[in-house]
């Protein structure tokens, strides 16, 4: 199967938790994925803010996706690490993801997450994670 953006937007389709945020993805391919979702009330914490649970979904999903497109369709999280930089806040999230390093069977990638406001882009968080390859 080749991996598109229109394969790669119905691979996230089939993932309710996905779907429950809003979730899509916007680009796919040469070594990254980008996902967003829009920033809900029903997405923060008691402060206003993004609540991290919904950032560190954001790149995990980035992440492999990005993963994906050096490794295939068939891939899982094997780990990742998140740093909070400062509150999400704004109107959509924004996470940009990238292979740094790929093998037959795991790329390490990492994650800028921001948040859009208008014309505006804040770095909010950064992550770095692992993908393996799922072999039957």
């Amino acid at each position: 199967m080749e991996l598109t953006l229109e394969v790669a937007q119905k691979l996230l389709a089939t993932q309710p938790f996905s779907v429950l945020v809003g979730a899509r993805v916007t680009a796919f391919g040469d070594g990254g994925a980008t996902l967003e979702l829009d920033i809900r009330e029903d997405l923060q914490q008691q402060n206003g803010f993004l609540h991290g649970g919904v950032l560190s979904y954001a790149a995990d999903n980035a992440l492999t996706f990005a993963g994906g497109t050096a490794l295939g369709p068939e891939v899982l999280t094997g780990g990742f690490t998140i740093n909070y930089l400062r509150p999400a806040q704004g109107d959509v999230l924004r996470a940009v993801a990238k292979v740094a390093h790929a093998t037959s069977r795991q790329a390490t990638c990492t994650c800028e997450l921001r948040t859009v406001d208008g014309t505006t882009e804040t770095l909010c968080a950064l992550a770095q994670g692992t993908v393996i390859a799922v072999r039957r």
